[in-house]
């Protein structure tokens, strides 16, 4: 008869900590993907020469006679980080999962060159379930938090990864302790 009582609250346990664990992992997901679409954005930024303005502004005429017109680098502007985020999330599928052996926490790793250069992957996994998941979180991270990003990239240029996806909007719980080069 104990048994018997026994069994529902090890099942009830058990579930929960199937919950934990899921929860977790959605965590880790989002979390790898927001540093993930940094990393790639800060990268695509970099390609762009810094010397490249764009006129942004009003191109009306004030009674005046003048116009509300600034320039401003191309690679930062508005229009050029909205044209980036199109394709940023199709760069999730160069990324492979690492497990860490102590915490058994999930992050994200490149596990394709940009340059065409060999990598090591001994830590890596690569399966398409992950990187199809990568890809759906940042989509949907650049789906709800277009504005954020977009404000970030045109003013900030030092730690984005933890300001943006830890303090800003939450998605990574555990940034402060994953080093800053990881991905």
């Amino acid at each position: 008869m104990r048994d018997a009582a026994f069994l529902p609250s090890c099942v009830a346990v058990c579930l929960l900590l199937g919950f934990s664990q899921a929860a977790r992992q959605g965590q880790d997901i989002r979390c790898g993907a927001c540093r993930a679409l940094v990393d790639e954005l800060d990268w695509a930024i970099s390609q762009i020469d810094p010397k490249k303005m764009i006129q942004t502004g009003s191109f009306r005429i004030n009674p005046d006679g003048s116009q509300s017109i600034r320039e401003v680098p191309l690679a930062r502007s508005e229009g050029n980080l909205l044209e980036l985020m199109e394709s940023v999330c199709e760069r999730m599928q160069d990324y492979g999962e690492r497990t860490d052996p102590s915490t058994n926490r999930k992050s994200y790793i490149r596990v394709k060159s940009r340059s065409g250069g060999t990598m090591d992957l001994s830590e890596a996994t690569l399966d398409s379930r992950v990187t199809s998941s990568l890809k759906f979180a940042c989509e949907t991270i650049v789906e709800q938090h277009e504005d954020e990003i977009i404000e970030f990239f045109a003013h900030e240029t030092e730690n984005v990864k933890d300001r943006l996806c830890s303090k800003r909007t939450d998605l990574c719980d555990h940034a402060l302790i994953m080093p800053h080069d990881e991905l």
